[in-house]
């Protein structure tokens, strides 16, 4: 793929990203979606105790490992270490915008979360500690923000698509893993998490862009962000 059709992917994702957030921020502000996320979180817990989630207790203690990805302890720590090694491979501009790309992100989501101030479920106990709004899903966001950002920038270290594609794959399953598991421990509304994945894979699109076109321009070196 050219360099001006993947931009055009791109950007066709990003808006598509934009329009579902305002379509599920528009959803929860009027309530429309109480009922879909009262389903969906209800039917994850034992009808006849709600505080106890379904399936073995080994799946609740693995929901908590990948909910722990999404984190801003481990996301902190893997950012850093990705920004130190490229700063070691001298590609120091590449190294500020992937420090950038997961900070604006951090800021953005606090941003969301401090404006739509919607609480946390109170259907259900909550199996993991929470000391945040619920709208969107900070875990969710960071997690596509930081994993599909950096799934990029290791895909264009391999030439075979094969192995672009299964990286990018993994990228986008822990993702998912993440937010499911914030609804699966009760801490948050499916749509939380839905809007969540949209801002994030919004955030991405438009970071991947701007490393295009700094790259395009010979701002940020070749090889550490998405090129044709």
């Amino acid at each position: 793929m050219n360099f001006t059709a993947w931009r055009l992917a791109l950007l066709g994702l990003g808006c598509a990203a934009i329009w579902a957030f305002i379509e599920i921020a528009e959803g929860v502000s009027e309530g429309g979606s109480r009922e879909f996320d009262k389903r969906l979180l209800l039917a994850l817990r034992n009808r006849s105790d709600p505080a106890d989630p379904i399936g073995p207790r080994w799946v609740e203690e693995m929901a908590r490992d990948f909910t722990g990805l999404g984190g801003i302890g481990i996301l902190g720590l893997i950012t850093a270490a990705s920004v130190v090694y490229l700063l070691m491979m001298r590609k120091r501009n590449a190294a500020v915008l992937l420090g950038a790309a997961v900070g604006g992100g951090i800021l953005l989501s606090a941003l969301f979360k401090a404006g739509f101030d919607r609480p946390r479920p109170d259907l259900v106990s909550h199996l993991s500690l929470v000391y945040t709004t619920s709208f969107p899903s900070g875990h969710s966001m960071m997690s596509a923000v930081a994993y599909l950002t950096l799934g990029a920038l290791l895909a264009q270290l391999h030439k075979g698509r094969a192995v672009q594609a299964f990286i990018l794959a993994v990228a986008i399953l822990i993702t998912v893993l993440v937010g499911l598991s914030r609804v699966y421990l009760g801490v948050h509304w499916p749509t939380d998490v839905l809007a969540g994945w949209a801002a994030g894979a919004a955030w991405a699109c438009l970071c991947w862009l701007v490393a295009q076109w700094f790259q395009k321009r010979g701002a940020v070196e070749r090889g550490v962000a998405v090129s044709s």
